[in-house]
């Protein structure tokens, strides 16, 4: 289950918006009782790259086995 203020990665690309499959987001707001999100994404700095509303099947909470990866956006 995923809440507010969870870390979530995107399983599929946005490159309408800049993001790619790996990207790490926090939930800011559930709609529905969870069939979309407002996640918010930003750089390692703290600089946005943008909120998105996403489909319960566009992102997946993080896991204790999950590693970041860096790359320029």
């Amino acid at each position: 289950m995923i809440r507010e203020l969870d870390t979530v990665m995107l399983i599929k690309d946005r490159p309408s918006e800049g993001l790619v499959k790996g990207d790490v987001g926090s939930v800011v707001f559930i709609h529905e009782g969870g069939k979309a999100f407002e996640v918010e994404f930003l750089t390692m700095t703290g600089d946005p790259l943008g909120v998105l509303t996403l489909a319960v099947d566009e992102i997946q909470p993080v896991s204790a086995r999950d590693v970041p990866h860096v790359r320029v956006a």
